[in-house]
């Protein structure tokens, strides 16, 4: 009977172990089963908004659409354009004459000498006549070709921009910034120096202590009293630039002539005219004298090129 008994206890010790693997099973698949359901809820659901999007759609109006911004490449984003702005010194006796045609320029340079009649415009014997010779030559500058600059961020430095035209000299404008700036109360401190860039109409102001210009330079833009005026500012970094590395490769003008030898027979508005004529005749017609600049012997010129300038 004990034996008998022993076996029962181990028969209810398994059906009860049984029992509660089954419960288990049942409360893991009911949980699934509720997955199961939302699942196929949030999919149903989303099939609804997608079909109400692909009843909406056909409703909306077709537009146009004009995109207006410049597209660049990935490549360039970080490439610096250079602008060449060249100073060719020119000696007395000499002048620079840019056709619109770079072929009549070269054919000018390969005659080398010309004969330069000056009586235009008057009836003179043969004899009578005044002849110079000149010589042309090709014109070659130099252009950069690359270029490494190292910046460095000043400390106590800010660039202003956005300024107001009040009609002032700069220098009273640099009076009445250096005025505001110098204040604690609207951020600033003493100002050591003050500069005014011509070509962007900024103003570089340093301060005397650190610790002034990275707050400001922080705000980005400050409201400054100027005047009689309230005014929005902008606030920039102040960046200096080393040139650590300048390579030059040498050009040759396409459209640009440069005569010598030339006499100082004649005033130079009239030898200026006289050559022009000459050169306008010689080109036969085949491309118009573009700019023409001279120099009267006894003196020294500076010609400026640009990149279009011949």
């Amino acid at each position: 009977s004990q034996e008998l008994c022993r076996v029962l206890e181990q028969d209810h010790a398994k059906l009860q172990t049984d029992k509660e693997a089954v419960e288990q099973r049942t409360q893991e698949l009911r949980k699934e089963r509720e997955l199961l359901n939302k699942n196929l809820e949030q999919q149903m659901s989303l099939n609804r908004d997608e079909e109400r999007s692909c009843q909406m759609l056909p409703a909306l109006p077709e537009k146009k659409m004009v995109f207006k911004g410049l597209v660049t490449n990935k490549e360039d984003m970080n490439k610096l354009m250079l602008a060449p702005l060249i100073r060719y010194p020119l000696p007395g006796g000499s002048a620079l004459i840019t056709f619109e045609k770079a072929e009549v320029a070269q054919r000018i340079i390969e005659m080398k000498e010309h004969t330069v009649e000056l009586s235009y415009g008057e009836e003179l014997e043969e004899l009578d006549r005044c002849r110079v010779r000149v010589q042309a030559a090709p014109v070659d500058v130099l252009l950069p070709s690359a270029l490494e600059i190292s910046l460095t961020r000043s400390s106590r430095s800010i660039l202003v921009s956005d300024l107001p035209s009040l009609g002032i000299p700069h220098e009273a404008l640099l009076d009445k910034l250096e005025l505001f700036f110098s204040k604690t109360k609207n951020g600033g401190g003493e100002v050591e120096s003050r500069e005014f860039l011509d070509d962007f109409g900024q103003v570089v102001l340093t301060f005397a202590q650190d610790g002034v210009a990275e707050p400001l330079i922080g705000k980005g833009h400050i409201q400054a009293f100027i005047g009689k005026g309230k005014y929005k500012l902008k606030i920039s970094p102040c960046m200096s630039g080393d040139i650590t590395n300048l390579q030059l490769q040498p050009c040759r003008c396409p459209r640009t002539v440069l005569l010598s030898g030339i006499p100082d027979v004649l005033g130079e508005e009239p030898l200026r005219d006289t050559l022009e004529i000459h050169f306008q005749k010689d080109s036969r017609g085949v491309g118009e004298v573009d700019a023409l600049a001279y120099v009267p012997a006894g003196r020294w010129g500076v010609a400026v090129f640009t990149e279009d300038a011949g």
